[in-house]
């Protein structure tokens, strides 16, 4: 274990890098909007800066587990955050649509890598009993970032243009890989197990699937009933299938699925994973909602997402450490109800309500978000001995961005095709409007969408008890 002060140090050097990589799984969400006008492509195009950056975040979670066993900390962290910086400024410097693409798949390499690192140290770092409190400080990078995203996008590119997102983030990437070069020091061991080749194959091609067969699904004329979707997903699914079957018979697997004859590790990622579909779809629909039909410029849409996500980050430390504290039920079942409440009013949404309701729904679904989300980690991360933190980190990781892109893909899928059968039955000539009550239409539909995984959330939180670490004794 390292002493106090370098702990210290070790976990600034971790937000600061961290902050500005998350910060860009939302950062391009208002803009979203300009994008399509300045390369002239459609929303089902454009949503793959955010379905696209998600999926190779999918696609590499697995691999993280290997790497983190074969790399030691300091060049992990340095090495990805060298990579994070490629592709800001490749994206930075795009003349065009796929140029800006690469650019931002390439920092999804070093977003996706950073993570797992991140975590698997903390949980070497902490005991159990004070790790809510160090993941909900940690939680202010991870749930501030993302969600304030769309809030410094929209001044960004009001006052600036879109380019700015990308050149505003390159000095801090920089500063971060110097910091560590000095102060970053390593945590664990590194243990270099067998690369499993065939394994990385059947994982890349399950994830890289499972992702891109539910984003096609909202460019495709026939939807999810497209033979071709469902042979992507079918096949997919099956490649899924094939990879757990191997990793149980490895001895030294890419990652260990047994992680989940662990109840509570179970459950918690998975309610993890609900509300993670959730919140991305609604800081994208959101956005596109509030510059649609609700008639405001983009920078004025972040600004009303404002006072939410800078309450999520705050608060995030609380939760920690009520969680330290009062165990997991006591946070999730109220959040998970609130989150239930919230969903309701969103899939009632119209042009006509006052934006202070909107302001303080908004509010309550960023609350009810840190009192969910990091306590289910943390609490499902606790369960597991150390052997397992480097693959129970993984498969956390894998699937938020699953989850993420699933819930992208499903929301933007269910809103056009709502919008789509609203248009169809109109007989005369499409006003702004009608464009309007359409969009209207279709949002309605992707909340009811995301009221129901809020319900099976509250469901699984009823379920959840405070996890006991097995192997960290008084020793430790």
């Amino acid at each position: 274990m390292e002493t106090k002060l370098n702990t210290k140090i070790i976990l600034v050097t971790f937000m600061i890098g961290a902050f500005f990589a998350i910060l860009n799984e939302t950062l391009l969400n208002i803009a979203l909007t300009e994008l399509m006008v300045v390369f002239d492509i459609d929303a089902p195009t454009v949503q793959w800066m955010a379905t696209g950056f998600m999926l190779v975040m999918g696609v590499l979670m697995p691999i993280s587990a290997l790497l983190i066993q074969w790399f030691t900390t300091r060049q992990m962290f340095i090495g990805v955050m060298a990579v994070f910086l490629m592709g800001t400024v490749i994206a930075a410097c795009a003349i065009n649509f796929p140029m800006l693409l690469t650019g931002r798949m390439i920092q999804a390499v070093g977003t996706g890598l950073l993570i797992p690192v991140i975590m698997n140290a903390l949980l070497f770092m902490y005991r159990p009993e004070v790790r809510g409190k160090v993941m909900g400080t940690f939680g202010l990078v991870i749930m501030f970032a993302p969600a304030i995203g769309p809030t410094l996008s929209g001044v960004i590119v009001d006052l600036f243009g879109w380019r700015w997102l990308f050149i505003f983030v390159i000095p801090f990437a920089l500063f971060s890989i110097l910091f560590a070069i000095k102060f970053l020091q390593n945590v664990g061991e590194v243990t270099r197990p067998k690369v499993d080749i065939l394994s990385i194959v059947l994982s890349s091609i399950g994830i890289g699937g499972i992702v891109y067969g539910f984003s096609s699904a909202g460019e495709d004329p026939e939807g999810f009933s497209s033979v071709k979707i469902l042979s992507i997903i079918f096949t997919s699914l099956l490649s899924l299938l094939f990879f757990v079957l191997r990793q149980l018979k490895l001895e030294e697997p890419l990652l260990d699925v047994r992680v989940f004859k662990y109840k509570n590790y179970s459950l918690g990622v998975s309610l993890f994973v609900l509300v993670i579909m959730a919140m991305f779809a609604s800081e994208i629909v959101m956005p596109m909602y509030l510059q649609g039909p609700l008639g405001y410029s983009a920078k004025l849409a972040g600004l009303l997402l404002l006072p939410g996500a800078l309450l999520n980050g705050l608060m995030s430390p609380v939760m920690g450490g009520l969680f330290d504290k009062f165990g997991p039920r006591k946070l999730m079942i109220p959040g998970t109800l609130v989150l239930v409440g919230v969903m309701i009013f969103f899939s009632n949404i119209n042009p006509s309500m006052h934006i202070w309701s909107f302001i303080f729904v908004y509010i309550l679904l960023m609350l009810s978000i840190s009192a969910i989300m990091m306590p289910a980690h943390t609490n499902a991360l606790n369960e597991l001995p150390k052997k397992l933190y480097p693959h129970g980190t993984a498969i956390g990781n894998t699937l938020q961005p699953i989850g993420g892109a699933l819930g992208v893909s499903i929301f933007v899928s269910i809103m056009s095709q709502g919008e789509n059968s609203y248009l169809e039955k109109q007989s005369g000539p499409v006003t702004e409007k009608i464009m309007n009550e359409a969009m209207t239409h279709g949002v309605h539909h992707a909340y009811w969408f995301a009221l129901a995984l809020s319900v099976v959330a509250f469901g699984i939180a009823l379920f959840i008890k405070k996890a006991i670490a097995p192997d960290f004794d008084k020793a430790d």
